[in-house]
């Protein structure tokens, strides 16, 4: 798995864990929802302004997304 591939099913995990859909997380950050989509199957990489914008709507710490992508053991480099 690709680094935005792992970060995709991070961000699927703790969107689906706040109740938001794709549309309404993209409202709240100023985003596309196509974007957030692209995002979430890793065809797209998100700059570190997206990633503190979404993780700050998430109430996770940007850092801990990061870490959980680190920490994968399905990641390819």
């Amino acid at each position: 798995m690709t680094i935005e591939e792992e970060f995709g099913v991070i961000l699927r995990k703790y969107r689906n864990k706040t109740g938001l859909s794709q549309e309404g997380l993209a409202l709240k950050c100023g985003l596309d929802r196509t974007y957030i989509s692209l995002l979430e199957r890793g065809k797209r990489k998100p700059t570190i302004n997206t990633v503190f914008a979404i993780a700050k709507i998430i109430n996770v710490k940007p850092s801990q997304m990061i870490k959980e992508v680190e920490d994968s053991k399905l990641l390819t480099l």
